[in-house]
């Protein structure tokens, strides 16, 4: 697997999560949905009238979404093509379940990947724990499943990661390094940090300056290569490149790690057929793992989709983002604002 330099991976995210809000910003202006109860984060084209905190289907029939082929993506965490070849198997029983073909779709950002939802161009989704929450309230995104065990068990671990051959061994140890953040909207990268290393002494822009890498796989080769002195990252990513060689974890310290959060959602956007929901809903949760590509690549940590609903199992995540003052809008999830600081010094 090829990896981009330093300047490179700090670009690449920067300029296609500046064109996805573009995008984003250009299908904005549509009309509000006419809602009996308050819609809480969900924009405005959403309502949630039954309180689950999800966007409801329409009521008006002639809004449902009935395509010919499904379009699917997973959360631009590594190589999109390596994740395509992944999923196939799932997508062919997709289309068993459904009676649709299904197409696979390869997004390089967050922000792209709610963006093409909004948009009505993706259809079904797994989607990573903090963007989830922008996908449910700027995209109608209904989580329905995880990735788990037979008994219940799921998640993963906000872990902070330096080289070995550094002098940093706790949390404090980060005031003036070099840090790398993954995405604003992400948890384990950004969000969680944000909320939870004040109360450890650290505050992120002010102890240290936040530098974002734009993937997962980016902060931790970053640290391998002595690029960043640290990096905040998910323990899912770290041990995927690990078991396959990418990086090795004994040549990298963690700090310090979280307590278990959620792992990438997977759903569909609020407004297909009803009849085709329940399908893809029984697509995920009747996949048999056993001998296939997903089982060999997530065997270590699941066996199965299991059910979840974003209203209880996300709760966590949801109280981060609030207590970070997260605003849940294109410019925020793209982290536009770094953008414009750029756009001022070239005039």
């Amino acid at each position: 697997m090829t990896y981009l330099s330093t300047k490179d991976r700090l670009l690449k995210p920067a300029l296609t999560g500046l064109a996805a809000v573009m995008l984003l910003l250009g299908t904005s202006g549509l009309a509000s949905a006419a809602c009996m109860k308050d819609r809480g984060n969900l924009d405005v084209r959403y309502c949630d009238d039954n309180g689950d905190l999800v966007a409801d289907t329409p009521t008006d029939k002639s809004k449902w979404l009935d395509p010919d082929t499904l379009v699917f993506s997973y959360t631009p965490v590594e190589d999109p093509s390596v994740y395509e070849n992944v999923f196939t198997e799932f997508m062919d029983y997709m289309t068993k379940k459904t009676g649709k073909k299904v197409k696979w779709y390869g997004a390089d950002s967050y922000a792209a990947q709610v963006e093409a939802m909004r948009s009505g161009r993706l259809h079904v989704a797994g989607i990573s724990t903090g963007p989830t929450v922008f996908g449910v309230n700027l995209a109608g995104y209904v989580p329905i499943a995880i990735m788990g065990k037979h008994d219940g068990r799921f998640g993963y671990r906000l872990q902070l990661i330096t080289h070995k051959s550094t002098d940093i061994k706790k949390v404090t140890d980060m005031k003036g390094r070099k840090v790398a953040h993954v995405t604003p909207s992400s948890n384990s990268g950004n969000q969680a940090p944000r909320a939870l290393f004040k109360s450890m002494g650290v505050t992120p822009d002010v102890d240290y300056k936040v530098t974002y890498s734009g993937k997962h796989d980016n902060s931790i080769m970053g640290v391998a290569n002595k690029d960043y002195d640290v990096a905040p990252v998910a323990s899912s990513v770290l041990d995927r490149m690990h078991d396959k060689g990418i990086v090795n974890k004994k040549d990298l310290r963690i700090i310090w790690q979280s307590k278990l959060f959620p792992t990438t959602s997977y759903g569909f956007v609020h407004n297909l057929k009803p009849e085709l929901q329940k399908q893809i809903t029984d697509a995920f949760l009747t996949f048999d793992w056993k001998g296939t590509a997903l089982h060999k690549e997530f065997g270590k940590k699941s066996d199965r989709f299991i059910p979840i609903t974003f209203k209880e199992h996300w709760t966590d995540i949801r109280t981060i983002q609030e207590t970070n003052g997260t605003k849940y809008s294109q410019e925020s999830l793209a982290g536009l604002k770094v953008k414009k600081k750029k756009k001022k010094k070239k005039k």
